[in-house]
């Protein structure tokens, strides 16, 4: 099998090292080069042929925004994950490379303390996504076929559905890997007296999931926001699970409100979708309507079977539209998904749904 051909691109000498030295110890991977900035990177692509590219944000003479948009002319499909620091600038950079085509992203190990967490981090988050990314160069096969770890996943014996479907009262969201521009789609266009409250996990940093916020509210539509502990949750407002932070929905009287807790990480992630499904499922049952988005691992999956034991609605998104058919890929191969759908669509789906069982027509999604 061959193996998974690295370029780092990187000014700092000591993040090209580490980089290079912990990929190395993987037998699936090969750094077979490195380079100091963006420049010398779209100098060596054509020479050295590389399956992925790891790249720092902030570089002299180009930079790791402005070396995208140029490589993303000739090499609209390589791969490239980003690496930025765990600060508020780091987090828009990053944001902003996202929109211009990064694949997925990884925060600094400068920003943790010590040369050996910085090691592990660099193994438990940029190894996992450089071979996801890459899977296609893999013997668990390319987009399409069974991975064998889809094959672990059992089809989830459901109580049959009622006659009738409920009238929905929320929407929840899990999404990761590729998440940020996922949700841009969905909700681009949405209908601005879009009558529900949504709730979303987003796999992200703290800091990151402010400004995604912030981004997602400017499309218009719905109003987002980043969720706040016994915050109220009202119709036509989203609301992003903070990152750090598990989000649960709980009743207090005749409302319902967020409630942020340290909870342990639940499949590696807080916030964990499951959480925030778990409890959304406890509280409004057959009249939730799940979402599970493009990401890596198999947070959702549970959530969602928590979901459509209550006779509540779940939809996936495809692998043909997924940056990674992981989450989404899990609920489908559970049998837990009511609709498998392409990234463009759900949105309108989202809408279709809940306009069921509703006097007041809702407008399509733009």
């Amino acid at each position: 099998m061959p193996k998974i051909r690295i370029l780092v691109v990187d000014d700092a000498v000591v993040m090209r090292k580490m980089i290079t030295e912990v990929l190395a110890r993987d037998p699936q991977l090969e750094v077979v080069g490195t380079a100091a900035n963006g420049k010398i990177a779209l100098q060596k692509i054509p020479q050295i042929n590389p399956d992925l590219i790891t790249m720092d944000v902030e570089m002299p003479e180009m930079d790791g925004i402005a070396t995208l948009k140029e490589l993303r002319k000739t090499y609209p499909n390589l791969p490239v994950i980003m690496f930025s620091t765990l600060t508020a600038k780091g987090a828009a950079t990053t944001l902003d490379a996202l929109s211009f085509g990064a694949t997925d992203y990884v925060t600094k190990p400068a920003n943790v303390g010590g040369v050996s967490e910085g090691i592990r981090r660099l193994e438990t988050e940029l190894i996992p996504k450089i071979k996801a990314h890459c899977r296609h160069l893999r013997k668990d096969g390319p987009p399409g076929e069974h991975t064998q770890f889809f094959s672990r996943i059992k089809p989830t014996v459901l109580p049959p559905r009622v006659a009738f479907k409920k009238a929905v009262e929320i929407v929840c969201i899990g999404t990761s890997t590729g998440g940020p521009n996922a949700l841009a789609t969905v909700f681009k266009g949405f209908p601005k007296d879009f009558p529900l409250p949504i709730v979303i996990v987003q796999h992200m940093p703290p800091m990151f999931t402010a400004l995604l916020a912030e981004r997602l509210h400017a499309l218009g539509g719905v109003g987002f926001q980043e969720g706040k502990h016994g915050q109220k949750i009202l119709p036509g407002q989203a609301y992003i699970a903070p990152g750090g932070k598990h989000m649960e929905v709980i009743r207090e009287g005749f409302n319902t409100v967020l409630n942020m807790h340290d909870g342990p990480p639940e499949n590696s992630c807080r916030p964990a979708v499951d959480v925030l499904f778990r409890s959304v499922a406890s509280v409004y049952g057959g009249t939730s309507l799940g979402v599970v988005l493009t990401g890596m691992g198999q947070d959702g999956m549970r959530g969602a079977e928590y979901l459509r034991e209550r006779q509540a609605q779940v939809l996936a998104q495809d692998e043909a539209s997924s940056v990674v058919w992981g989450m989404p890929g899990c609920v489908v191969q559970a049998g837990l998904a009511d609709a498998v759908l392409p990234l463009d669509r759900v949105g309108n789906e989202i809408v279709r749904r809940v306009k069921e069982g509703r006097s007041a027509p809702l407008p399509k999604v733009a």
